[in-house]
């Protein structure tokens, strides 16, 4: 559906270009575009592979395993059917603290391997887990202490205090989070 609205949008562009005979600023749009994505694509990346060296070194140093160990309670609660010996465990502590700093980007493999240990657990083929589920909330809700992305974003951008939006980013993903988690456990089993 997002392409078909998307192809619209472009694709009326261009044609509404063409149809006022400014070609010129669809062609300039799209050099200026392009540039822009380049730039803050490389700014990201520089960002993305700190963050991501961060937690690799973290992983091997032991850290990961030892916050999965701190989470367990947390963990339990979230996810009763993972067993605490379980693969998963580790990397959904690794993923919720990657989210946790605002390293959405740098959260994405810890996730990928999350849910396919998750998957493996998953006894219902063709339908997602619980566990599956809440995973899915609680990481796209994702509490950020520290959002580390949008101020790359902001600051790329000129902004002059990127920082200023710190405490609404922190109340509203606790509120998400909240919010998510609860709602989840409330719909936890219902369809089976």
């Amino acid at each position: 559906m997002l392409n078909v609205i998307w192809g619209f949008f472009l694709i009326g562009g261009i044609l509404t270009g063409a149809f006022l005979g400014r070609m010129d600023l669809v062609t300039n749009a799209v050099i200026d575009g392009g540039k822009s994505a380049v730039e803050l694509a490389f700014t990201m990346a520089g960002v993305v592979a700190t963050w991501a060296g961060v937690l690799k070194i973290a992983e091997r140093g032991g850290m990961i395993d030892a916050l999965a160990q701190k989470c367990t309670l947390f963990l339990d609660f979230l996810f009763p059917e993972v067993p605490r010996t379980h693969p998963a465990r580790k990397y959904i502590a690794a993923n919720f603290a990657a989210n946790f700093l605002g390293l959405g980007w740098a959260a994405t493999p810890a996730g990928l391997l999350a849910m396919q240990e998750l998957a493996k657990l998953n006894r219902q083929e063709g339908r997602a887990s619980n566990a599956m589920c809440m995973f899915l909330v609680v990481n796209m809700s994702s509490l950020q202490l520290v959002t580390v992305n949008i101020l790359a974003y902001r600051a790329e951008y000129g902004s002059a205090a990127p920082a200023e939006i710190m405490g609404v980013g922190i109340v509203a993903t606790l509120v998400t989070t909240i919010v998510g988690i609860l709602l989840a456990k409330l719909l936890e089993g219902r369809g089976h």
